[in-house]
């Protein structure tokens, strides 16, 4: 349990919500959770459904229904060719980590894995005791990862690499060429097992296509593509997640959802299949939303003296550059929690390689995002008066 780590973001709301509780009005940019409604025609399907008896147990990897829907939108999104046998479906994406890990690695075993990125990776490797071997996520590669960098960590202990396009916290993308280059690498190192986590593929910016690895030759058996309901079709509390992997592996999900939480909400997956399989008029709004909130958020930041904020092509946070405050970055958050009302994280919240960034959600209204950049422009001749008292 020592080596059990936490997600900062839940931390960053008790404390939020504390001050609110005094009467101080806080602006919440620290929660990665879509401020949209699930579309309409998603829940009228899971009235319907509980009305029709989807209210028992069902398969412990997941409906039949369930998972030949997942299958043939993976096969339509990025072009290969899964059988509903090799996907299965959870409460939320983090089972996905949580079970790939403990399915895969054991004691001595190295995982690389982003960093900054999704704190659930480190804590599940170090949990399981594993070597946790961070593969530094950098500015000036754009928030990608450099290639020469990423085959110099591969060893012989290492089983599985864990990578996230689009990215939290950055808003990093990888492009097609990019994952071509990392499946030549690992055509290298066969014994080595992929999570590609995508929880974030339809949220994407002007031009920008997904890809995941498991589209290159040899790693479609290799890899483990994680997805998921609660950012694209705003069902954070819905808890429906996915996986799509080879039978093997999928077996022993399905094995340990037996022994841990026996199956997922029955009228949650017939939700689910409608989400996947009805209109995405909902989305593609809601895409568009973020898009012009991430140009409002953007502009507003680089305009902040000490601040320098790179343009996210994807997912719905912003990553700026805080290291002319002069402060660390959990002092920076915590100062622009207390001092301005503004909730935020600080980029150590994602890793060691976060120090100096700071991350905001930008799911929240623009006039909400306005106001916080007035209110942080306006505390920080606060905060460089107290640094000069130093």
């Amino acid at each position: 349990m020592s080596r059990l780590g936490t997600e900062t973001a839940f931390d960053v709301l008790v404390r939020a919500r504390a001050l609110e509780a005094t009467g101080r009005k806080i602006i919440h940019l620290q929660i990665g959770e879509p401020d949209f409604d699930t579309p309409k025609n998603i829940r009228e399907k899971a009235k319907t459904a509980i009305d029709e008896g989807y209210t028992h147990y069902g398969p412990a990897p997941g409906l039949p229904p369930m998972r030949a829907a997942i299958a043939e939108y993976l096969n339509k999104t990025r072009g290969l060719d899964y059988a509903p046998e090799e996907t299965i479906i959870f409460p939320g994406g983090k089972p996905v980590m949580f079970f790939t890990i403990m399915a895969l690695v054991n004691p001595g075993d190295e995982v690389i894995y982003p960093n900054p990125g999704f704190p659930i990776y480190e804590s599940m490797i170090n949990f399981i005791g594993a070597k946790a071997v961070p593969l530094p996520i950098r500015e000036q590669n754009d928030f990608c990862i450099d290639l020469k960098e990423f085959e110099k960590l591969i060893t012989k202990k290492t089983k599985l690499i864990i990578i996230n396009s689009p990215a939290n916290p950055t808003g990093g993308f990888l492009v097609g060429e990019d994952l071509a280059k990392i499946a030549k690498i690992l055509a290298k190192h066969p014994d080595v097992f992929v999570l590609s986590d995508e929880i974030y593929s339809r949220i994407l910016y002007g031009n920008a296509a997904h890809h995941s690895l498991a589209e290159f030759p040899g790693m479609k058996e290799r890899t483990i593509i994680l997805d998921g309901f609660s950012k694209t079709y705003a069902m954070t509390g819905w808890r429906l997640g996915y996986a799509a992997a080879n039978k093997e592996l999928i077996k022993a999900m399905s094995r340990l959802s037996t022994n841990c939480h026996s199956c997922t909400a029955s009228f949650a997956q017939i939700a689910a299949i409608e989400a996947l399989t009805g209109r995405q008029d909902d989305v593609d709004k809601m895409v568009a939303e973020f898009k012009r909130r991430r140009d409002v958020i953007v502009e507003g930041l680089n305009k902040l003296p000490g601040f320098s904020c790179k343009t996210p092509k994807a997912a719905f946070y912003v990553f700026p550059n805080i290291k002319k405050l002069g402060r660390t970055s959990q002092e920076a958050a915590d100062f622009i929690l207390q001092d301005a009302g503004v909730a935020c994280l600080a980029g150590t919240s994602f890793g060691s390689h976060g120090e100096g960034y700071l991350r905001f959600s930008y799911a929240n209204s623009v006039d909400n995002i306005k106001e916080a950049i007035k209110k942080i422009g306006e505390a920080l001749p606060r905060l460089e008066k107290t640094a000069a008292a130093r």
